[in-house]
């Protein structure tokens, strides 16, 4: 079937052209092939395109959409392949928005590398995001699974040798992130959260300890006879898991967070680094970002007395968490104070107290949760219970049966602080820590040194810190921190580089379009890129934009993808 074309001249000599539908069939008797006319469409200039479109529309209904987007084309024409092209393309608007490409390509200047390390880079940075996968894995994905502008094709040891070169670039890389972000967002840093967390790897040994300086970094090729600050550790070793994997080594990570949910830079350190002397390094390595006033939030962990007076240096001030349970005076005068509550925002109350000042100079807000406070109730209720039926006949035990009984419930920490030993050797249950308990209920205590934040800003401060508690859920949940498929310690810094940029780009998203990342991802993806061969050569055609897509799109103020990505023709 085709599409047959006649012409007739005029008296004035026009010549019209006349369009037809028709097909040929063979005359047995005559033994020839005879021309059949289906139908006319009449003079050529009038024909009415609108209504062929609809009818084609409705004929490729019929067909599989890959028959379906090849009878389309030319004759001849194949369709190879069709690869995911919109969350690269938004990711790769948004990476070029930065001035990441531009910075790694000016820092690459007179080195001896792939040209392509930018888009190397890119890419690992983007499948973090999109389809997290070991280096290995990453490279098929590049090369069959997506499109990159610019990468068609990438090796593992490429790829290595990227991560090795963005190790050593990482601090002034993270600088001019920062300024480019902030001047992106107008990013309000008069808040800035930071936080750790771990993550463990699935392996026997941890690694040999090596000299460290007090950052955790590699002092003098690792060798151990130095200043008294050098001190031997492995980096991936056994540390208080916050993954509740203590069987297992690990290393710390921190992150600092502006009010906004940005991640503005990360750090790595060794797996048995307390968190008490970590902000001190935070604090040194964005002393010169120009970050003007700022009162760092942080948790409990951050508490201690050198830490709030290192933090107050140059005029910084702090909220701090402090601990409710434990030897603080301060903590146990703060909530000694009589006071009433007023409400901030839903159910959150706060009371301000004012300490002696032989005792503190710090301000004390405690914030009360009626609904948590009826949810630790509960729970206790449940401890109780629990701790009762455990003991429940030991007094008929011999006293090294009791003994036992007690070690045992030593072991968690939610029974062992209502168990109460008796001068007999007997196990009851501690009614008076079940009244200091209750007296606990609901409320967390802040310490803050700014004198003209009020108690309200600063319950909200604190309880801003939650997004840096996102960040490490995304983190480990979307983006995939772990599994961590690398040994080498400089290779681990780098996987965690690539994780914290692919959760700047998610998080820049997510706050210029109002949506969340998985959902913005899921529909991206839909966008394809379809490849089509023939006689005449190759060429790649996008999708259709849906609405959806256009609203993301128009969101990040990014223009639409060309329609036809590449036209190659044939070679002779």
């Amino acid at each position: 079937m085709y599409v047959k074309a006649s012409t007739r001249k005029t008296k004035d000599g026009q010549v019209i052209r006349y369009l037809q539908l028709a097909h040929n069939e063979w005359d047995a008797e005559a033994g020839v092939s005879r021309t059949k006319v289906l139908y006319s469409f009449g003079r050529e200039d009038t024909v009415d395109v609108e209504g062929i479109r609809r009818l084609i529309g409705a004929l490729t209904r019929l067909l599989d959409p890959a028959d379906a987007l090849a009878g389309s084309g030319p004759a001849g024409l194949t369709f190879t392949e069709s690869r995911p092209l919109g969350g690269t393309f938004v990711l790769d608007g948004l990476w070029r928005r930065l001035g990441i490409d531009a910075a790694i390509r000016r820092m690459l200047t007179g080195r001896r590398l792939d040209e392509r390390v930018e888009r190397i880079l890119f890419a690992l940075v983007a499948n973090r995001a999109l389809a997290p996968s070991s280096k290995l894995a990453a490279t098929r994905w590049i090369e069959h699974d997506v499109v990159i502008e610019g990468l068609d094709t990438v090796v593992d040891e490429a790829c290595y040798r990227a991560m090795d070169w963005l190790i050593e670039v990482a601090p002034e890389l993270s600088r001019t992130v920062y300024d480019n972000v902030a001047d992106l967002l107008n990013l309000e840093v008069d808040l800035l959260f930071f936080d750790t967390t771990s993550t463990y790897f699935e392996l026997d040994e941890p690694d040999e300890p090596v000299g460290r300086d007090e950052h955790g970094v590699l002092a003098d090729n690792g060798n151990t006879d130095g200043p008294d600050t050098v001190k031997a550790a492995g980096f991936r070793t056994y540390g208080k898991s916050k993954d509740s994997r203590p069987d297992l080594p690990q290393v710390v990570i921190g992150m600092a967070v502006t009010r906004e949910g940005i991640p503005v830079r990360c750090w790595c350190w060794p797996g048995n680094t307390g968190d008490s002397a970590l902000i001190r390094q935070v604090k040194d390595d964005m002393r010169d970002w120009s970050l003007g006033r700022v009162v760092w939030v942080a948790d409990r962990g951050f508490t201690s007395a050198e830490n709030r007076r290192y933090l107050q240096r140059a005029g910084g001030h702090y909220i701090l968490g402090e601990k409710l349970r434990g030897d603080s005076d301060e903590a146990k005068a703060a909530l000694a104070r009589q006071g009433r509550y007023k409400t901030v925002v839903g159910n959150l109350q706060v009371k301000e107290v004012k300490l002696d000042k032989d005792l503190a100079d710090d301000r004390f807000v405690i914030c009360f949760n009626p609904e948590a406070a009826q949810r630790d109730a509960t729970i206790r209720q449940r401890m109780l219970a629990q701790l009762d039926e455990a003991i429940a006949g030991s007094d008929k035990l011999s006293k090294d049966k009791r003994a036992e009984l007690r070690g045992v419930i030593s072991t968690k920490p939610g029974l062992k602080r209502y168990l109460r030993v008796t001068p007999g050797g007997l196990l009851r249950i501690d009614k008076a820590a079940i009244e200091r308990e209750a007296n606990l209920d609901g409320k967390f205590l802040l310490r803050c040194s700014d004198p003209k934040l009020s108690s309200e800003d600063i319950a909200l401060g604190y309880k801003q810190l939650l997004e840096v508690e996102r960040g490490w859920r995304d983190m480990k949940q979307i983006i995939d921190l772990r599994p961590v498929y690398h040994r080498r310690e400089g290779r681990i810094r780098a996987h965690v580089l690539l994780c914290w940029l692919a959760l700047l780009l998610i998080r820049i998203a997510e706050t210029t379009t109002g949506q969340t990342w998985p959902s913005m991802r899921d529909e991206l993806q839909r966008l394809h890129l379809g490849t089509f061969t023939g006689p005449a050569g190759t060429f790649r055609q996008r999708t259709e934009i849906t609405p959806t897509q256009r609203k993301i799109l128009a969101a990040l103020t990014l223009d639409e993808p060309s329609r036809v990505h590449e036209a190659t023709p044939a070679t002779r």
